[in-house]
Protein backbone atom coordinates (compact mmCIF):
# COMPACT_ATOMS: atom_id res chain seq x y z
CA UNK A 1 0.00 0.00 0.00
CA UNK A 2 1.11 3.60 -0.84
CA UNK A 3 2.33 5.38 1.91
CA UNK A 4 0.03 8.15 3.19
CA UNK A 5 1.14 11.52 2.35
CA UNK A 6 1.72 13.94 5.79
CA UNK A 7 -0.86 16.41 6.67
CA UNK A 8 1.88 18.95 5.65
CA UNK A 9 0.89 19.08 1.99
CA UNK A 10 -2.67 19.54 2.57
CA UNK A 11 -4.21 23.61 1.96
CA UNK A 12 -4.54 25.55 4.89
CA UNK A 13 -7.75 25.22 6.74
CA UNK A 14 -9.63 28.58 6.17
CA UNK A 15 -12.17 28.34 9.08
CA UNK A 16 -9.06 27.81 11.57
CA UNK A 17 -7.23 30.29 9.93
CA UNK A 18 -9.63 32.69 10.13
CA UNK A 19 -10.11 31.94 14.28
CA UNK A 20 -6.32 33.19 14.74
CA UNK A 21 -5.74 36.35 15.73
CA UNK A 22 -6.18 39.26 13.28
CA UNK A 23 -2.66 40.69 12.71
CA UNK A 24 -3.86 43.77 11.18
CA UNK A 25 -7.03 44.79 13.18
CA UNK A 26 -9.97 47.08 11.26
CA UNK A 27 -13.04 48.33 10.82
CA UNK A 28 -14.90 45.38 8.96
CA UNK A 29 -17.68 47.35 8.14
CA UNK A 30 -17.10 50.45 6.75
CA UNK A 31 -20.85 51.30 6.07
CA UNK A 32 -21.37 52.22 9.35
CA UNK A 33 -18.33 55.04 9.00
CA UNK A 34 -20.23 56.53 5.98
CA UNK A 35 -23.57 56.21 8.43
CA UNK A 36 -22.15 57.78 11.07
CA UNK A 37 -19.84 60.56 9.23
CA UNK A 38 -22.99 61.73 7.45
CA UNK A 39 -25.01 61.86 11.02
CA UNK A 40 -22.36 64.46 12.64
CA UNK A 41 -21.93 66.01 8.78
CA UNK A 42 -25.81 66.80 9.08
CA UNK A 43 -25.59 67.99 12.69
CA UNK A 44 -23.03 70.23 11.62
CA UNK A 45 -24.63 71.95 8.96
CA UNK A 46 -28.27 72.40 10.22
CA UNK A 47 -26.66 73.27 13.86
CA UNK A 48 -23.33 74.84 13.62
CA UNK A 49 -23.16 76.31 10.41
CA UNK A 50 -26.72 77.54 9.83
CA UNK A 51 -27.02 78.75 13.35
CA UNK A 52 -28.45 82.51 13.50
CA UNK A 53 -25.42 84.01 15.03
CA UNK A 54 -23.15 83.39 11.83
CA UNK A 55 -25.49 85.36 9.99
CA UNK A 56 -26.67 89.01 10.24
CA UNK A 57 -30.39 90.46 9.93
CA UNK A 58 -30.73 89.89 6.59
CA UNK A 59 -29.80 86.62 5.91
CA UNK A 60 -26.38 87.40 4.96
CA UNK A 61 -23.32 85.20 6.59
CA UNK A 62 -20.78 87.18 8.96
CA UNK A 63 -18.07 84.64 8.97
CA UNK A 64 -16.63 82.03 6.98
CA UNK A 65 -19.36 78.86 9.01
CA UNK A 66 -21.62 81.24 7.21
CA UNK A 67 -20.16 81.08 3.94
CA UNK A 68 -19.86 77.20 3.90
CA UNK A 69 -23.68 76.91 5.25
CA UNK A 70 -24.85 78.92 2.08
CA UNK A 71 -22.99 76.29 -0.19
CA UNK A 72 -26.63 74.51 -0.27
CA UNK A 73 -27.12 70.80 0.73
CA UNK A 74 -24.29 69.45 -1.03
CA UNK A 75 -22.29 70.77 1.55
CA UNK A 76 -23.29 68.24 4.21
CA UNK A 77 -22.78 65.31 1.38
CA UNK A 78 -18.66 66.67 0.87
CA UNK A 79 -18.37 66.22 4.56
CA UNK A 80 -19.64 62.84 4.81
CA UNK A 81 -16.91 61.87 2.10
CA UNK A 82 -14.38 64.07 3.55
CA UNK A 83 -14.88 62.64 7.17
CA UNK A 84 -14.76 59.24 5.93
CA UNK A 85 -11.83 59.52 4.24
CA UNK A 86 -10.25 61.09 7.50
CA UNK A 87 -11.76 58.62 9.71
CA UNK A 88 -10.57 55.71 7.04
CA UNK A 89 -7.17 57.20 7.29
CA UNK A 90 -6.78 57.12 10.77
CA UNK A 91 -8.10 53.39 11.14
CA UNK A 92 -5.48 52.27 8.07
CA UNK A 93 -3.04 54.06 9.95
CA UNK A 94 -3.82 52.07 13.14
CA UNK A 95 -4.45 49.07 11.09
CA UNK A 96 -0.97 49.11 8.99
CA UNK A 97 1.39 50.07 12.03
CA UNK A 98 -0.28 46.54 14.07
CA UNK A 99 1.03 45.18 10.76
CA UNK A 100 4.22 46.10 10.67
CA UNK A 101 4.69 44.93 14.31
CA UNK A 102 6.79 46.34 16.70
CA UNK A 103 10.37 46.61 15.20
CA UNK A 104 12.05 47.75 12.04
CA UNK A 105 10.63 45.63 9.09
CA UNK A 106 14.25 46.15 7.20
CA UNK A 107 15.72 44.94 10.24
CA UNK A 108 13.93 42.01 11.35
CA UNK A 109 14.43 41.05 7.16
CA UNK A 110 17.86 41.20 7.96
CA UNK A 111 18.12 39.27 11.26
CA UNK A 112 15.51 36.36 10.00
CA UNK A 113 17.80 35.90 6.78
CA UNK A 114 21.27 36.17 9.28
CA UNK A 115 19.49 33.01 11.56
CA UNK A 116 18.28 31.12 8.28
CA UNK A 117 22.15 31.68 7.30
CA UNK A 118 23.27 29.63 10.39
CA UNK A 119 20.38 27.10 10.43
CA UNK A 120 18.95 28.76 13.65
CA UNK A 121 15.68 28.53 12.96
CA UNK A 122 14.40 28.40 16.78
CA UNK A 123 16.27 31.43 16.60
CA UNK A 124 14.28 32.91 13.43
CA UNK A 125 11.06 31.85 15.09
CA UNK A 126 11.07 34.19 18.36
CA UNK A 127 12.48 37.12 16.06
CA UNK A 128 8.87 36.38 14.81
CA UNK A 129 7.42 36.18 18.19
CA UNK A 130 9.13 39.59 19.32
CA UNK A 131 8.18 41.46 15.87
CA UNK A 132 4.92 40.08 15.89
CA UNK A 133 2.10 41.32 12.93
CA UNK A 134 1.47 39.85 9.24
CA UNK A 135 4.85 39.98 8.20
CA UNK A 136 6.31 37.71 11.05
CA UNK A 137 3.02 35.32 11.01
CA UNK A 138 3.39 35.08 7.34
CA UNK A 139 7.11 34.25 8.52
CA UNK A 140 6.41 31.76 11.35
CA UNK A 141 4.39 29.83 9.64
CA UNK A 142 6.66 29.80 6.64
CA UNK A 143 9.12 28.37 9.61
CA UNK A 144 6.66 26.03 11.33
CA UNK A 145 6.04 23.93 7.69
CA UNK A 146 10.01 24.07 7.19
CA UNK A 147 10.87 21.97 10.15
CA UNK A 148 7.69 19.28 9.72
CA UNK A 149 9.14 19.32 5.47
CA UNK A 150 13.05 19.22 7.70
CA UNK A 151 11.56 15.90 9.09
CA UNK A 152 9.16 14.60 6.45
CA UNK A 153 10.72 11.37 5.06
CA UNK A 154 8.36 10.09 2.42
CA UNK A 155 8.23 13.39 0.22
CA UNK A 156 10.95 14.06 -2.33
CA UNK A 157 13.10 17.04 -2.34
CA UNK A 158 10.86 19.06 -4.82
CA UNK A 159 7.90 18.53 -3.41
CA UNK A 160 9.20 19.77 -0.12
CA UNK A 161 10.05 22.91 -1.83
CA UNK A 162 6.95 23.28 -3.55
CA UNK A 163 5.18 22.69 -0.40
CA UNK A 164 7.03 25.45 1.38
CA UNK A 165 6.75 27.86 -1.46
CA UNK A 166 2.62 27.07 -1.42
CA UNK A 167 3.01 27.70 2.16
CA UNK A 168 4.38 31.47 2.38
CA UNK A 169 1.60 32.25 -0.65
CA UNK A 170 -1.42 31.01 1.33
CA UNK A 171 0.14 32.74 4.08
CA UNK A 172 0.04 35.77 2.00
CA UNK A 173 -2.81 35.42 0.86
CA UNK A 174 -4.30 35.36 4.10
CA UNK A 175 -2.75 38.66 5.35
CA UNK A 176 -3.63 40.33 2.56
CA UNK A 177 -7.45 40.70 2.24
CA UNK A 178 -6.71 42.63 5.76
CA UNK A 179 -4.26 44.36 4.45
CA UNK A 180 -6.11 46.13 1.77
CA UNK A 181 -9.21 46.41 3.86
CA UNK A 182 -11.30 49.95 3.17
CA UNK A 183 -8.49 51.24 0.94
CA UNK A 184 -10.68 50.69 -2.00
CA UNK A 185 -13.48 53.06 -0.61
CA UNK A 186 -10.51 55.93 -0.21
CA UNK A 187 -9.94 55.36 -3.64
CA UNK A 188 -13.32 55.60 -4.51
CA UNK A 189 -13.65 59.02 -2.73
CA UNK A 190 -11.08 60.44 -5.23
CA UNK A 191 -13.35 60.40 -7.72
CA UNK A 192 -16.53 61.03 -6.08
CA UNK A 193 -15.23 63.86 -3.97
CA UNK A 194 -13.90 65.53 -7.22
CA UNK A 195 -17.65 64.88 -8.93
CA UNK A 196 -20.02 65.86 -5.94
CA UNK A 197 -17.96 68.79 -5.48
CA UNK A 198 -18.25 69.75 -9.32
CA UNK A 199 -22.46 69.05 -9.01
CA UNK A 200 -22.33 71.72 -6.43
CA UNK A 201 -20.01 74.16 -8.45
CA UNK A 202 -22.59 74.17 -11.40
CA UNK A 203 -25.50 74.35 -9.28
CA UNK A 204 -24.34 77.23 -7.58
CA UNK A 205 -23.48 78.64 -11.06
CA UNK A 206 -26.55 78.09 -12.65
CA UNK A 207 -28.31 80.49 -9.30
CA UNK A 208 -25.17 82.75 -10.10
CA UNK A 209 -26.52 83.16 -13.67
CA UNK A 210 -30.33 83.20 -12.75
CA UNK A 211 -29.80 86.31 -10.46
CA UNK A 212 -28.06 87.98 -13.52
CA UNK A 213 -30.79 87.28 -15.86
CA UNK A 214 -33.33 88.93 -13.74
CA UNK A 215 -35.06 91.98 -15.70
CA UNK A 216 -32.99 95.13 -14.04
CA UNK A 217 -30.73 94.91 -11.62
CA UNK A 218 -29.40 91.46 -10.57
CA UNK A 219 -30.67 90.48 -7.30
CA UNK A 220 -26.88 90.99 -5.44
CA UNK A 221 -28.01 88.16 -2.40
CA UNK A 222 -28.92 86.01 -5.20
CA UNK A 223 -25.63 86.36 -6.71
CA UNK A 224 -23.64 85.88 -3.77
CA UNK A 225 -25.53 83.01 -2.93
CA UNK A 226 -24.98 81.47 -6.01
CA UNK A 227 -21.14 82.03 -5.92
CA UNK A 228 -20.52 80.79 -2.77
CA UNK A 229 -22.39 78.18 -3.26
CA UNK A 230 -19.97 77.01 -6.28
CA UNK A 231 -17.08 78.28 -4.79
CA UNK A 232 -17.26 76.31 -1.13
CA UNK A 233 -18.43 73.28 -3.02
CA UNK A 234 -15.73 73.48 -5.53
CA UNK A 235 -13.98 73.60 -2.32
CA UNK A 236 -14.94 70.86 -0.42
CA UNK A 237 -14.42 68.54 -3.51
CA UNK A 238 -10.91 69.56 -3.91
CA UNK A 239 -9.96 68.90 -0.10
CA UNK A 240 -12.07 65.46 -0.36
CA UNK A 241 -10.23 64.13 -3.55
CA UNK A 242 -6.84 65.33 -2.79
CA UNK A 243 -6.58 63.76 1.08
CA UNK A 244 -8.06 60.41 -0.60
CA UNK A 245 -4.95 60.50 -3.16
CA UNK A 246 -2.32 60.97 -0.68
CA UNK A 247 -3.61 58.95 2.03
CA UNK A 248 -4.53 55.81 -0.74
CA UNK A 249 -0.34 56.37 -2.13
CA UNK A 250 0.62 56.24 1.25
CA UNK A 251 -0.61 53.52 2.22
CA UNK A 252 -0.69 51.25 -0.74
CA UNK A 253 3.08 52.32 -0.89
CA UNK A 254 3.22 50.76 2.94
CA UNK A 255 1.09 47.28 1.68
CA UNK A 256 3.84 47.15 -1.13
CA UNK A 257 6.77 47.43 1.09
CA UNK A 258 5.28 44.76 3.89
CA UNK A 259 4.52 42.72 0.64
CA UNK A 260 8.43 42.80 -0.74
CA UNK A 261 9.64 42.13 3.08
CA UNK A 262 7.30 38.79 2.83
CA UNK A 263 8.28 37.93 -0.79
CA UNK A 264 12.35 38.41 -0.09
CA UNK A 265 11.91 36.24 3.53
CA UNK A 266 9.76 33.56 1.89
CA UNK A 267 12.46 33.35 -1.22
CA UNK A 268 15.19 32.94 1.27
CA UNK A 269 13.58 30.20 3.49
CA UNK A 270 13.16 28.65 0.31
CA UNK A 271 16.50 28.76 -1.16
CA UNK A 272 18.01 27.87 2.52
CA UNK A 273 15.86 24.59 2.43
CA UNK A 274 16.77 23.88 -1.24
CA UNK A 275 20.39 24.55 -0.33
CA UNK A 276 20.81 22.63 2.37
CA UNK A 277 18.91 19.36 1.70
Amino acid sequence: MEAQKPNATQPINKKAAAKKKNNAPGIKNAAWVIVICAIIAVCLFIFWFGADQHFDDDGHPQNLWGTIYKGGFIVPVLQTLFLTVIVLAVERYIALSAAKGKGNIAKFVANVKLCLEKGDLAGARALCAKQKGSVAAVVDSALVRYEEMDRNTVLSKEQKIATLQKQVEEATALEMPTLQQNLPIIATMTTLGTLVGLLGTVMGMIKSFQALSQSGAPDSTELSTGISEALINTAFGIATGAFAVIFYNYYTNKIDNLTYAIDEIGFSIVQTFAATH
